[in-house]
């Protein structure tokens, strides 16, 4: 037993001087390796190449399909960006040109031209759509002292007139929808001419886009481009609102009467505030001055 056991400790004392001797040849600087050496180490790179491939594969598929999802994520970033900056930019291109229109609604209060007037600010809350582009709503009423036949404005130019009344809202009946029961009293500024050439605006040509005047007499001053007013003869709408511009100057088709056609100041289609005008103190001077005499 004690033979075996000497025997046992001979033989891995034996080993163990073969491996240290083994370690040191084989960490001496050496131009030349044994056989055995250059097979091992052979076999290690082979089996080292054949593990890393598949391996170097695999996470080069995982890392693109990363980068994939990661430019995926990138692209929807910048979409939800871009979009977020097209309706910013919506938003301040529509609070400019609000605030331009909110700009000449108080210059046009503040002007001369009203000054004998009361001016009601209002908002347009809807269209008709029995009526689109025709009708508007717009949030004054009785409670503000709008009433039926009042002129309506903009900064640019006179859009219609009241229809009907509530007591919180009111319908504007827009010049595009005025026929011949609905005709304004108008004057036509002639350069170089002391009086201005009257007619009546009757209509609108939904062809031309444009308000149909038929003139009280033939005048051949008349030309495109001179501006049309409202006259205040018919004692509907106050004196000197800005109506349009003349396009033509033509006959009707029995070429007995003459015409033209009138492109409207403002934009009909694009209403978001207007000034409803008031004649009350106007009236109230005319009955003073009936008084008087």
């Amino acid at each position: 037993m004690f033979f075996f056991r000497r025997k046992r400790l001979f033989t891995i004392l034996i080993g163990i001087i073969i491996l240290v001797g083994l370690i040191g040849f084989s960490i001496q600087e050496r131009d030349h390796i044994t056989a055995p050496e250059q097979f091992v180490k052979d076999a290690t790179g082979w089996l080292q190449q054949a593990i890393h491939t598949p391996v170097d594969y695999v996470t080069n598929v995982f890392s693109n399909i990363d980068d994939v999802k990661n430019v995926y994520q990138e692209n929807q970033q910048l979409k939800e960006s871009l979009e977020q900056y097209q309706q910013t930019l919506y938003e301040v291109q529509e609070l400019r040109k609000e605030n331009e229109e909110l700009t000449s609604i108080i210059d046009k209060t503040e002007s001369d031209s009203l000054s004998s007037y009361n001016p009601i600010q209002a908002s347009v809350i809807s269209r008709s759509p029995e009526k689109w582009f025709k009708q508007v709503t717009i949030n004054k009423g009785k409670q503000d002292g709008v009433e039926k036949n009042m002129a309506v404005i903009t900064g640019t130019g006179m859009i219609g007139k009241i229809q009907t009344v509530s007591q919180f809202s009111s319908t504007i009946l827009l010049l595009n929808g005025f026929d011949r029961s609905n005709r304004i009293s108008v004057n036509v500024n002639i350069a170089d001419q002391d009086e201005d050439a009257s007619g009546f605006i009757l209509g609108y040509d939904e062809d031309r886009k444009a308000l149909l005047l038929e003139f009280t007499d033939y005048n051949e001053a008349v030309k495109a481009g001179e501006f049309v007013f409202s006259s205040g003869l018919g004692g509907v709408f106050p004196k000197g609102l800005e109506i349009g511009e003349v396009q033509e100057v033509t006959t009707d088709q029995y070429g007995l009467t003459q015409i033209a056609y009138v492109k409207p100041s403002s934009d009909l289609t694009d209403l978001q505030h207007v000034i409803v005008v008031d004649r009350v103190m106007d009236n109230a001077s005319d009955s003073q001055q009936e008084e008087e005499e």
